[in-house]
Parts: C-alpha cells; structure tokens; sequence
C-alpha cells in the first residue's frame, strides 16, 4: 500500500529576511517618543502606588523626627526664650518702643510710646496653664525653625515626578515661599503684635477697670498675629501659582486695585484696631507692597492665550 505525501509549498528563502526587514524599517519610520513622555513613563513603572506611600511614610517620619528635636531643644531654652524674646513686647525697653518714643511729640496722630515706666503683668489663673504653655510654645518655635527643613523634604519627594523646567520654577517657589514666610513673622513680631498689644493693653473703658492679662490670652494673641502675617506675606506667592494655572491675569489685579485697597485697609484695622492712622498705615502699608509684588509676579495673559 502506497502513501502520498503531499509537499507544501514552500516559502521563498528570503521571506523572513523580507519580514525582518519590514519591521526594522517600520520602526525607523514611527516617530520618536518624547522625551518628556518616556522620562515620565519610566518614573510610573519604577514606583507604584506603594512605592509613593513608602517613600511619604518615611518623609513624614523624618519630619516627625526633627520636629521633635526642635522640641525638646527649645523646650530646655524656652526659659530664656520666654523672658528675652515672648515677653519683650511686654516692657518699655522693647526695641520698637524705644524708637517711636522719639515720634511721640510729633502730633496727635501718633501713638505715644514716651511712657518709660510701661509694664504689663501676665498672670496665670490655671493650675496646669504654665506647664501647657511651656510644650506649646516649644511646638511652635521647633515648627518655626523646622520650617526650612520642612520644605526641603516636601521639594526632595516631589523632585522626582517633575521635569527639568518644573523642577526650576518649584524649587525657587520653595525657597521664596520660605524667605517671605519668616519675612511675615519678623514683621508680625517686630510691627504689628507690639502695636496691637500697646494699643489694646492701654486702652479703657473706665478708669477703674484694672487691666490683668492671662498667660493663655497673652499667648493666643501673640502665636495668631505672628503666624496670620507669616500666611499674609505669601500673597506674592499665591499670586504667581493662580497665573500659572491661567486663573488670574496681571490685568486683573490691576482691574481690581481700588477694591484690594479697601479690603487690604479692612484687614489692616482687623489686625491692628488702633485708632490712629499711623498705627493703620505701618500695618497696610506692607500688604499693598505685597499685593504690588503679586501683581510684579503675574503672568500678562493666560496660557492657553499666550
């Protein structure tokens, strides 16, 4: 019995060598990917979901760690820190009240700061409000000279995902963030709380009401003010984010100047509720610089106009 095999035709000997061919000119014919589009694609697959809340999980514990070194060093100075630099407004001698002393008998829209024998008392009138005071005030002082730090670690975990023109303008937002922020508290510190503070602590409803301010009131007014001025000082900053993200425009701050004016004069009154112009113009005098300075910071158009 006789088996057929029947033959199948065969390919051409060249025919893989075509295929192979084709597919190398294929790929020199597709059009290159970005750069951008490849660095970016190559940065998801390297981490996962995980990998971001490993690496958040580890920032936060070095921020936790440092902060807590801030403590309990400013907790062992807090003594003297209290007495030279919390409780100086509280005295004839701070530096801001020697000064204007000098501008007292310049008229009646002056404040008069020539009384050399001001002193105001803190009392304390609960059991536990010193010892409180004293790991509070620790915190805040610890969270203030953190704050560098606490920047640096938010710019190293965001470093990555950003490309190199980012990377430029979010570094220098960073470092001119943090500048204006101690900019503001130096300002809140050395301008607005003494004013306040003088202001509020002289005045009286009656001759026979007796001033006695509490050791939690004192501290509250004097952490709020400071830390509203250093939030306040970041309006340049603001500013530049919401023109990046095409929201606002430099001719819309300059269309609106007069009405920024009578809101900056309003919360200028809120923070220091003197009654005197001199007192009203050293504190608006730096929010419409700032608000100068955001208009400076602006973009001229939007994105998607320019």
């Amino acid at each position: 019995m006789l088996f057929f095999r029947q033959e199948r035709p065969q390919r051409p000997a060249n025919g893989r060598a075509d295929t192979a061919k084709n597919a190398i000119s294929a790929a020199r014919n597709r059009p290159a990917e970005p750069t951008e589009t490849r660095k970016k694609r190559m940065e998801d697959k390297d981490m996962t979901f995980w990998g971001h809340l490993e690496a958040l999980r580890w920032v936060l514990i070095r921020v936790v760690a440092v902060l807590f070194l801030f403590m309990v060093v400013c907790f062992c100075a807090m003594p003297y820190l209290f007495d030279h630099i919390v409780l100086a407004p509280t005295t004839a001698d701070f530096p801001l009240y020697r000064w204007l002393s000098k501008l007292g008998s310049l008229g009646p829209f002056f404040p008069d700061f020539s009384d050399d024998n001001y002193h105001v008392e803190i009392i304390n009138i609960n059991v536990a409000s010193q010892f409180l005071t004293h790991i509070s005030t620790s915190f805040w002082f610890a969270l203030v000279l953190m704050f560098p730090y606490l920047v640096f670690e938010i710019w190293r975990f965001v470093q990555p995902a950003l490309f190199d023109d980012e990377k430029k303008n979010v570094g220098w937002a960073f470092v001119f963030g943090t500048g204006m922020f101690f900019l503001g508290c130096a300002v809140g510190y050395c301008l607005v709380f003494p004013f306040t503070f003088r202001f509020l602590t002289e005045y009286q409803l009656s001759t026979t009401i007796v001033n006695q301010i509490s050791l939690t009131s004192y501290m509250g007014n004097f952490l709020m003010l400071i830390f509203i001025m250093g939030i306040v000082f970041e309006l340049p900053l603001l500013a530049w984010l919401l023109s990046k993200m095409g929201l606002v425009t430099k001719s819309f701050f300059k269309k609106y100047r007069r009405h920024a004016v009578v809101v900056l004069l309003v919360l200028s009154a809120i923070i220091t509720p003197s009654g005197d112009p001199f007192t009203l113009m050293i504190v608006f005098l730096p929010l419409y610089l700032l608000y100068e300075l955001g208009i400076k910071f602006s973009r001229d158009k939007a994105p998607d106009e320019a």
